[in-house]
């Protein structure tokens, strides 16, 4: 006869890696709107998410290919695409009247002046409130693509100026 405890089932979302609960919990016991971000191997997905008893609920979604029907002909999963995004993710949300959020990055733990962390960048500089630390964002030349070319530096002022118009 077996003297041992049955092992216990974790959640199937948590078994596959895909939910923090607890930082889940965290972040749903603050009762905000969270802004979720995700890297793909091609974009960079944002989303306004709302908590409900019957699920969440997306509020708005914008992907950095979007920046493409604004003109942008470079890679779309780039640092200043992420700027860019997060620029133009930020323009949507606030024609709804958000203007305080809970940043949610997922499993991923960002890196300081990387993808994600540019993004934010875009979204705060906007003007929507979402606490962060200093020393997190990437620097201006790396923001405009001067690391990659010039001309995609350009491009990127050229872009930053179509959105700010908006």
């Amino acid at each position: 006869m077996a003297r041992r405890k049955p092992k216990q089932v974790l959640y199937r979302r948590k078994r596959e890696g895909r939910t923090n609960y607890a930082k889940r919990l965290t972040m749903l016991i603050a009762r905000k709107t969270r802004l979720v971000v995700r890297l793909t191997n091609q974009r960079v997905i944002a989303q306004l998410i709302e908590f409900t008893p019957q699920g969440d609920k997306i509020v708005a979604g914008l992907d950095s290919f979007a920046l493409k029907k604004l003109g942008w002909s470079y890679s779309c999963k780039n640092i200043p695409a992420a700027y860019l995004t997060g620029l133009l993710f930020a323009e949507k949300i606030t024609e709804k009247k958000i203007t305080e959020l809970v940043f949610d990055t997922g499993l991923k733990s960002p890196l300081k002046k990387g993808k994600i962390y540019a993004f934010l960048q875009g979204v705060v500089e906007s003007g929507v409130n979402i606490p962060y630390s200093e020393g997190i964002f990437p620097t201006e030349e790396r923001l405009s693509g001067k690391h990659i070319s010039e001309e995609m530096s350009k491009k990127f002022n050229e872009m930053k100026g179509k959105i700010n118009k908006k």
